[in-house]
């Protein structure tokens, strides 16, 4: 007899069921594992593979350069470049410059010239990474900003790294463009803040100075009316010069006298004529040395007092010059532009999305249940054993 042939889809109902009844009889055997690792894991994946919704990185490098500073001792592939770390001017502009694009004050900013909330409420957003809210307040847009844009500066080359994400290519490379260039206009407001202050300090100083000048010669011009003497110094020299000449006389006349005693008779017409030359000498000598140094009108108290103004007056005159030297420099640094950013990278249009990174993501979850499943399972078999 001929066995009989049952018919090919009766074969295959059969090993579905039995397929069927062994995956239940296997999951209820490892109803645990499959309870923490298998049904998370299922579930992370419908989300990603199915609902989450695709995101669009672009990427820039910048970095924040001085007109008239030497780079910093670098070290890597920023040496090869050229880039160096920078000076320290420049490196605390780019973390100024940095903070700014992270701050509540540069997303409403973005959000007025980019229409930043809509562009993060696009329609083929899923829910759970989207905006959520359609006026949302400065903090919540700014909390969702921070998860969308990283700003990130390297401290050895000074580069800073900039990566925006967003659910379509032309978003996330708008957006990341108009942050460039709300980093220069950054700059360059600190540039007209430095430029305004050096000039407001050179002038102000510029300005001291003036009217120190002025007023010590003022000061000298008092003095010499006065006293009735418009060179002090001039006379005080010619003063002495004639004391000397006296006091040279009155040492011939004395010789001469002396020479005469022994000789002459003290009665003599000859003899009482050069005492008497002596003696007015004498008195000539006193009196010219007197307008030296006696009294608060001598000539070396005015000449002490002319000289201290002469002093300050020479001080006050290189002052003067001083600052208006450096008036001139800070003139000619304000034409220049002090800080400027150079792009290392320019920003991409991405083409692939690239976020979420969904075989990543399954596997670290799948990885991390495992492990945390087998520490418990551990623990559990530790238990019972001690118990038994």
């Amino acid at each position: 007899m001929h066995g009989i042939i049952k018919p090919q889809s009766s074969q295959e109902t059969v090993e579905d069921r039995s397929f069927a009844t062994a995956l239940r009889g296997w999951a209820y055997r490892n109803k645990w594992f499959v309870i923490i690792v298998m049904v998370p894991t299922l579930l992370v994946a419908a989300y990603y593979y199915i609902l989450a919704a695709d995101q669009y990185q672009s990427e820039a490098h910048f970095i924040v350069r001085t007109s008239d500073s030497s780079p910093m001792p670098s070290s890597g592939f920023s040496q090869l470049l050229g880039l160096g770390g920078g000076s320290s001017q420049s490196r605390s502009e780019a973390i100024s410059v940095n903070d700014y694009l992270d701050s509540q004050q540069a997303v409403v900013a973005l959000n007025d010239r980019v229409n930043l909330i809509d562009r993060f409420r696009r329609p083929e957003a899923d829910i759970a990474t989207r905006l959520w809210f359609a006026d949302p307040t400065p903090e919540m847009l700014m909390r969702y900003y921070r998860k969308q844009v990283n700003v990130r500066f390297n401290q050895e080359s000074g580069i800073t790294t900039l990566r925006v994400r967003a659910f379509r290519p032309n978003d996330s490379f708008a957006i990341i463009n108009q942050l460039l260039a709300m980093g220069e206009e950054r700059v360059n407001m600190l540039n007209r803040r430095s430029q305004t202050d050096a000039l407001k300090n050179a002038r102000r100083q510029l300005g001291e100075s003036e009217q120190a000048l002025l007023d010590i010669q003022r000061k000298m011009t008092s003095f010499r009316q006065l006293r009735g003497d418009i060179d002090p110094e001039g006379s005080g020299k010619a003063q002495l010069g004639l004391v000397t000449t006296l006091q040279g006389q009155l040492s011939n006349a004395r010789a001469q006298l002396s020479a005469m005693q022994g000789i002459i008779a003290p009665s003599s017409p000859q003899y009482v004529a050069t005492a008497a030359r002596v003696r007015a000498l004498e008195a000539q000598v006193s009196g010219q040395a007197g307008k030296l140094t006696s009294g608060g009108s001598a000539i070396a108290a005015r000449l002490g007092n002319y000289q201290d103004l002469q002093i300050r007056q020479e001080f006050a005159a290189k002052r003067y010059e001083v600052a208006a030297a450096n008036l001139e420099k800070a003139r000619d640094t304000a034409t220049k532009q002090q800080l400027y950013i150079v792009r290392v990278v320019d920003p991409n249009m991405p083409v692939k999305s690239e976020f979420p990174e969904r075989g990543k993501v399954l596997l670290t979850v799948f990885l991390s249940l495992m492990i945390a499943y087998g520490i418990g399972w551990l623990l559990i078999a530790g238990v019972r054993e001690h118990s038994l």
